[in-house]
């Protein structure tokens, strides 16, 4: 765990609470890996879908938000998988896969308990995408989970992000997020990113679906006081279905 974490100085302006934990009341790392916890027991069997290279552990996480994302502690089994070799240098994972997008994911049907992917399914092209629902179907067992967290394709960054090149992202983000590495920057698809998509892939007859918008702190804007009270002023007049973020919960039936 991390012990010198400083939250955003922005942050810390706008959102008082942040010195109750390192945390705001908009949080959507807490969010998410919250509801994930609250569906794992100590027996579960998890997988990290586009596990990467486990960049959580190095990038300047609280305590709190370092001990949440860390299932691992809490579960069986965590395995891991990315199209990305540097997946088999992830401290994280019990076990980790190389996979090659369009093929069958390496496990017999029904191993786990839940599968998740953190901003993972934007970067999943049109024509995988039946097949990617079709393996977490096929993989998770009767009443596990499939979560994820994903920029919406109607929300604002995924307006933005769709409006660049996907060979300029590294540059982009480079300036809005200064500590953000280029090999953690993947090309985006956004084939997987709205509620239409999300039912027609996981429709009611095989999963019990639940999708909501979130917007979280506005981290993209980096550390201005002035961007941020315009950003959330933004986030709070935004529709729900145009939230920066989807959360998705799917329970295979």
């Amino acid at each position: 765990m991390t012990d010198d974490f400083t939250p955003n100085p922005a942050a810390q302006r706008i959102y008082p609470e942040v010195a109750a934990g390192g945390f705001t009341r908009h949080d959507g790392f807490i969010d998410f890996f919250q509801r994930i916890n609250a569906l794992l027991g100590p027996e579960s069997v998890v997988l990290d879908f586009g596990a990467g290279r486990g960049a959580w552990t190095d990038v300047g996480l609280s305590s709190f938000h370092q001990n949440v994302r860390d299932i691992g502690t809490r579960v069986a089994k965590v395995v891991g998988v990315d199209v990305d070799p540097v997946v088999l240098e992830n401290p994280k994972l019990d076990e980790a896969h190389l996979i090659v997008p369009g093929e069958p994911l390496p496990f017999a049907d029904a191993t786990f308990d839940l599968v998740f992917a953190d901003h993972v399914l934007e970067h999943v092209d049109a024509a995988d995408a039946p097949g990617v629902a079709a393996e977490l179907q096929r993989i998770l067992k009767p009443g596990g989970w499939f979560a994820a967290r994903t920029p919406n394709k109607w929300g604002m960054i995924g307006i933005v992000a769709r409006a660049v090149p996907n060979r300029m992202h590294v540059k982009v983000l480079e300036s809005l997020q200064p500590g953000r590495l280029a090999e953690d920057v993947f090309p985006t698809r956004y084939a997987m990113n709205t509620w239409k998509h999300l039912g027609r892939l996981f429709p009611p007859a095989s999963w019990k679906l639940a999708v909501y918008g979130h917007a979280s702190e506005p981290q993209y804007v980096g550390a201005n006081v002035a961007a941020w009270r315009v950003a959330s002023l933004v986030d709070r007049l935004t529709p729900p279905r145009m939230l920066p973020t989807l959360m998705i919960f799917a329970q295979k039936r």
